[in-house]
């Protein structure tokens, strides 16, 4: 039995590859020409007509530039800013489209490859700051550090530099530049951010961190979710958030604000989940994760931080 389910099983992936493969080799050439003889539109100009400005628009779009048999549409998803225009000039004599009768398509598309130039821009970004190792050395890192410290406990003094104090907002050790390896100084600016702009409900969720039962280190995790915003950043699952929220070039501050998001829903999940203990966190991480992926499906998602006024 076993064995003849792993063969429908295999019978059916081998499937579905040969009909992508046709598909995107051939009847999706095809199918274009057809609805293009018949709208005499082509599929760019359908998809900016037939879409309003945001996520469905700019991935759609971006999958038809990376789908096409041109290697000038195809190379126009990695333009650089200050070539965009170039590139739908381009675009546009290729596909010999009269910007006459169709009147907004050239600013749409522009919107459109400004979106998708924006977001790997983004993660270049985010990359470089990760890869910024907490410095002791570093003046500005170090400040940055006992500011997280200030914003958080305004009415506590730092008795010093390397102390236990640390642990009671939820870093591991004396010193907090260890636990900072992983995400390097993108999870210190994260936590600062947060702490910053929303000061109030940063305070709440450390407060909430310090839970007889259901307590969590604040800082730690905080760290962990700065990972998952990235790894999410990086597969390309954020697309339809960042595209949805800026109708341009999302910014380091854009990312941080998606932090602020993650760091005050988890908090809301946790405590709406009641793990058994923190050696469980691992599992309920991956269970937020997934109800965030989840959300980042919807076409009109966007994971912006609203403020439970009830606390």
């Amino acid at each position: 039995m076993c064995f003849f389910i792993g063969h429908c099983l295999v019978n059916r992936n081998m499937f579905m590859y040969i009909w992508q493969y046709l598909y995107t080799s051939f009847l999706r050439f095809w199918l274009k020409w057809f609805i293009r003889q018949i709208t005499g539109k082509c599929e760019l100009q359908r998809i900016c007509d037939g879409y309003s400005q945001g996520a469905t628009r700019t991935m759609k779009t971006e999958y038809s530039l990376e789908s096409s048999k041109s290697q000038i549409l195809r190379n126009a998803v990695n333009a650089e800013e200050c070539a965009l225009e170039k590139h739908v000039k381009d675009i546009i004599k290729i596909k010999k489209i009269n910007t006459e009768k169709d009147t907004q398509f050239k600013l749409s598309l522009q919107v459109c490859l400004l979106q998708i130039s924006g977001y790997k821009k983004l993660f270049i970004d985010v990359e470089n700051v990760r890869k910024q190792t907490f410095d002791s050395e570093n003046k500005e890192h170090e400040n940055k550090l006992l500011k997280l410290w200030n914003l958080l406990m305004p009415q506590v003094k730092l008795e010093s530099r390397i102390t236990k104090q640390w642990g009671d907002i939820g870093f591991q050790g004396d010193d907090p530049k260890t636990d900072f390896r992983g995400m390097g100084m993108l999870g210190l600016t994260n936590l600062v951010f947060f702490s910053e702009h929303h000061s109030e409900a940063a305070r709440r969720v450390l407060s909430h961190s310090n839970h007889p039962k259901l307590g969590y280190s604040y800082a730690i995790v905080g760290i962990n979710l700065t990972e998952m915003a990235y790894s999410l950043l990086k597969s390309g699952a954020l697309k339809p958030h960042f595209y949805n929220l800026v109708p341009g070039n999302p910014r380091l501050e854009h990312f941080h604000k998606l932090y602020c998001y993650l760091a005050y829903e988890f908090d809301k999940f946790w405590f709406k989940e009641e793990p058994e203990s923190i050696m469980e966190f691992n599992q309920y991480r991956e269970k937020f994760h997934e109800k965030v992926k989840r959300l980042l499906l919807e076409a009109d998602v966007t994971l912006t931080l609203k403020l439970d006024t009830k606390e």
